[in-house]
């Protein structure tokens, strides 16, 4: 058997015999709920009132039902992580004492929607923030003595950032002097060659 990709902690030991007592009818709309919401970080699966309906539905404490939600979240990023097929994660789930009839249940909710989940993974932004537009100026401070006639030549960017999650562009103000913008650009090239060496 492959190496465990879920641990055997105390919080998985108890997050296990938890989902062992869930109602297995309506456990895999769970399952189906979290696998399309998992690649939202910044977006909880459920709202409040759902959750509230989900700890009358289950029978679980707010705290139980959390520790229920995070670990199937958890087996299933370690599912997208890993690669895994169908039938190994099954095996890793009952390795840890998961009941046959769950495990399966994961099982056949990644056999439908994991290639899509694993997809949606790669296509999400590594960073929570997306370069979208670039400006720039340039600032010329001159010397306030007649005696100094020093120019400080500055340049500005302007950067204009996306949130991943909502549209709104947040405009990000950096200066540079002559030297720190040269310093940059060389950053800027090293970076590019990189990226070049890697398609």
């Amino acid at each position: 058997m492959a190496a465990p990709v879920v641990p055997e902690s105390d919080s998985i030991r108890r997050a296990v015999s938890l989902l062992n007592a869930v109602d297995a009818a309506r456990f895999p709309r769970l399952l189906s709920r979290l696998l399309q919401k998992l690649h939202l970080k910044a977006e909880s699966s459920f709202s409040e009132e759902e959750e509230e309906k989900l700890q009358i539905a289950f029978s679980l404490e707010k705290q139980d039902l959390h520790l229920v939600l995070e670990t199937i979240s958890f087996i299933l990023e370690q599912a997208v992580y890993h690669n895994l097929k169908p039938a190994s994660l099954q095996q890793q789930l009952q390795s840890i004492h998961l009941d046959q009839d769950k495990a399966e249940a994961f099982a056949s909710a990644w056999a439908a929607a994991g290639q899509d989940t694993i997809e949606k993974f790669r296509q999400r932004v590594l960073t929570p923030q997306k370069l979208e537009t670039i400006g720039w100026q340039l600032n010329l401070q001159m010397a306030e003595s007649m005696q100094a006639k020093l120019k400080s030549p500055r340049a500005v960017l302007e950067l204009g950032v996306s949130n991943e999650d909502s549209k709104n562009l947040t405009k990000v103000f950096v200066e540079f002097t002559h030297q720190e913008l040269f310093e940059f650009y060389n950053k800027l090239e090293t970076i590019q060659a990189q990226l070049d060496s890697l398609t």
